[in-house]
């Protein structure tokens, strides 16, 4: 959507139409000493001149509705336009049905613009009825796996009218098809955190699960986002739990030395030397060493970071001595 449209050859400006003639166009107004001027279109320009008139009288009518139809057009991020356009909608009595088809279509052309995905939200809330909210946000989605504003119209609506029953299948479908999307690791703690809950027993589940999917692909920072995430309610935390030390040392037995994993391994050694655990494999020396790897070797890019992390586990073993 953009002022490309002045090339429709059934265009009629507004200044032209006889049943706008009782209208007089207000021009923007930039200041006597404008910074920078915007190049509009002649039809932008025309659009919305009429539009910042009828703002000006509050005029609630089908034309003024239409308008702001035109000004959406050229413009799908104007919050004035959407604005009005919901106090006509009102004053009018209109259809929201109708109007949930049009934003709908909005939507299709510009998925990644905050105010049509409000105005949508507006529009549930009015009705009081979610039925078509999860399609919406399926379709956005399928487009765009990453769309923030999809994902959060959903998670709104899932939350507001209670629709998890099938949000975790859905979920585990699109980890299925790719399991570095980090949008769909994210819904599923929102699931868990709303909906199924962390009992002991979910939590072990879901650390099988993200183990699984680890050992898929050992590099893939979601999961072990995500499996940290999960273990914040393990009560025996990061360094207790010994399905997931297990599987960390088989990993690096097997010459695994992804940098989420050492990271990983990082924070058992620190949280087990708090913890007053210190042992044969978690401590401040094993903790140097993996510093030292990533640093140097396995993630460069962070070496900076990484000798930060090391001075305090030298400063551990200064204590300890």
């Amino acid at each position: 959507m953009s002022d490309s449209g002045d090339s429709d050859i059934t265009w009629i400006f507004y200044k032209d139409r006889p049943e706008w003639s009782d209208v007089t166009p207000v021009p923007e107004n930039d200041g006597s000493k404008p910074v920078v001027v915007i190049a509009h279109s002649e039809k932008f320009e025309d659009v919305y001149d009429y539009f910042r008139a009828i703002l000006q009288t509050n005029e609630k009518s089908e034309r003024a509705l239409q308008l702001t139809k035109d000004a959406v057009e050229l413009n799908p991020a104007n919050y004035t336009v959407w604005q009005y356009r919901r106090d006509l909608l009102q004053a009018l009595g209109s259809d929201l049905r109708t109007e949930l088809d049009y934003v709908e279509a909005v939507i299709k052309q510009s998925p990644k613009n905050y105010q049509v995905w409000h105005h949508r939200r507006v529009l549930v809330e009015w009705l009081q009825d979610s039925d078509l909210e999860l399609d919406l946000t399926h379709d956005a989605l399928l487009q765009d796996p990453k769309n923030y504003h999809a994902w959060q119209h959903r998670q709104w609506a899932i939350k507001t009218f209670g629709l998890f029953e099938k949000e975790m299948e859905f979920v585990d479908n699109l980890i299925l098809d790719d399991v570095r999307n980090n949008s769909a690791w994210n819904q599923r703690y929102f699931v868990m955190n709303n909906h199924l809950g962390w009992s002991d027993m979910n939590v072990q589940k879901e650390i099988c699960y993200t183990l699984e999917k680890i050992k898929f692909v050992k590099n893939n920072e979601s999961a072990w986002n995500y499996l940290r995430g999960v273990l914040l309610h393990d009560p025996k935390g990061l360094s207790g739990n010994t399905n997931v030390t297990l599987f960390c040392e088989e990993l690096y037995s097997d010459k695994c030395r992804s940098p989420y994993l050492l990271a990983f391994l990082i924070d058992v050694c620190d949280e087990a030397i708090k913890k007053g655990e210190i042992n044969s494999l978690y401590n401040a020396e094993r903790a140097l060493d993996f510093c030292q790897a990533l640093a140097s070797k396995y993630d460069k890019i962070r070496s900076k970071y990484w000798s930060f992390i090391a001075e305090k586990f030298r400063k551990y073993q200064s204590n300890q001595n």
